[in-house]
């Protein structure tokens, strides 16, 4: 049974506590990380900052950070109001810095967010895209005519369909389904994004892309443009083909969130975090001193860990940050208290699809302004923990269209505060 000493454990390997760690080995904490990084198989790549506000309104916004500035204004308990904006653009940027300098840059455009097809033909607002997804977005605001290309086998995904439902959007959209070469059968996009990491692949997708080119001045693919060398592959097709290429966000399991998953997965470790992957926190208790002793079930063994602080990215229902049974919503790790509505009979209404969303997509853990969690009357519950990301209460981040902004900005702001504490 190992008993190790470390100045902050992170709770939570999704994408905020790979922030919170990163953001924690960069300002010289010891950092433990104990989580499972499979809910990032879920994510599309893309990194929204904020899509829509008012929430159920029908226009996506330009300006993601004038959005912001309304939402403080509007609803003063939602998290981005407990931080400036300034502070969103440092973390923001320190993440896509790690990202480009591990060989997956993003692209961005200053203050105004960006506009991609989706895989079901729809049109997503974000506001970082992967490289290899920003040619779409120039294609798109362009209208330049386009060849969409799918795959024989390939489940979930239809060129055919795309160009249908964009008809009105972007005319001279053209589908074509080719076979992938050397494949056969169902095709699996991870497998797919791993055999285009190889020269000859890519080659041969070349040669059966060539001769559906037509005076298409775009190619759209699914994301399957590899795995480990994406902006390499993207640059190859683009030069075999002579016109610009990039991919559509697949439905899952989405390649774009699974090169995210082991970018992080390589990357953090080489910088020092003592990563244990695929394992949870299944003890938490305060000593005497105020440090925390956790307890992590590990395939090796029982591992402890005792840490001057801590930082909670558990995420919600799916992450099991919260749990939800007859008798109410509860945060199971510390009992922290959540914020909820006070009948169950409360927790949706009446209308599935009601525009402002449900009751329940709001509950979570309220925190004071150093992303401490605190009880319904303010007062502080542990001196030295913190909360970040979804669990967090009064956003609703689905329809709000600020997953990931919310992710790394809440990250960076408990990460702060614990090392000033610390």
């Amino acid at each position: 049974m190992n008993d190790e000493r470390c100045d902050v454990v992170v709770i939570g390997a999704g994408l905020t506590g790979l922030a919170a760690a990163l953001f924690a080995v960069r300002r010289g904490l010891d950092t433990v990380l104990v989580g499972r990084t499979g809910a990032l198989g879920f994510a599309s790549g893309l990194l929204d900052l904020l899509g829509v506000h008012p929430v159920g309104g029908h226009t996506p916004l330009e300006d993601p950070w004038q959005g912001i500035t309304a939402l403080r204004a509007d609803q003063p308990q939602h998290p981005y109001a407990l931080i400036d904006n300034p502070a969103i653009e440092r973390a923001l940027g320190t993440v896509l810095a790690f990202l480009a300098a591990n060989g997956h840059p993003y692209i961005t455009r200053p203050h105004r967010n960006q506009t991609v097809p989706t895989a079901v033909g729809t049109l997503k607002t974000t506001y970082a895209l992967p490289c290899t997804m920003a040619p779409g977005a120039m294609a798109l605001a362009r209208r330049v005519p386009c060849l969409l290309v799918d795959f024989h086998g390939l489940k979930g995904y239809s060129a055919r369909q795309i160009a249908a439902t964009l008809a009105g959007v972007w005319p001279g959209l053209t589908p074509v389904r080719i076979a992938f070469p050397e494949a056969h059968g169902e095709l699996l996009p991870e497998r797919l994004a791993r055999a285009l990491d190889t020269v000859p692949a890519r080659e041969k997708l070349v040669a059966a892309i060539g001769p559906h080119l037509g005076e298409a001045a775009a190619v759209g693919l699914p994301a399957v443009l590899g795995f480990y060398h994406s902006p390499a592959v993207v640059a190859e097709l683009q030069q075999g083909l002579g016109v610009p290429v990039f991919e559509i966000p697949t439905m899952l399991p989405a390649v774009g969130g699974l090169r995210l998953r082991e970018l992080f997965e390589t990357a953090l470790p080489a910088m020092g975090v003592r990563s244990l992957w695929q394992q949870w926190v299944d003890g938490a208790r305060r000593l005497p001193d105020g440090r925390w002793r956790f307890s992590v079930a590990a395939p090796s063994g029982e591992q402890h860990f005792t840490a001057r602080g801590a930082v909670l990215c558990s995420g919600r229902f799916f992450g099991k940050g919260l749990h939800a049974d007859r008798h109410g919503i509860r945060e199971p790790l510390f009992q922290l208290p959540v914020v909820q509505p006070p009948h169950r009979a409360d927790w949706h209404h009446k209308d599935l699809l009601a525009p402002e969303g449900h009751p329940i997509n709001r509950a979570g853990v309220a925190v004071d302004e150093t992303f401490r969690p605190v009880d319904g009357r303010g007062r502080l519950v542990h001196d030295n923990l913190f909360a970040a990301g979804t669990l967090l209460a009064h956003q609703d981040w689905v329809r709000q269209k600020c997953g990931s902004g919310l992710a790394i900005a809440t990250a960076y702001a408990a990460v702060r505060a614990c090392a000033a504490l610390i």
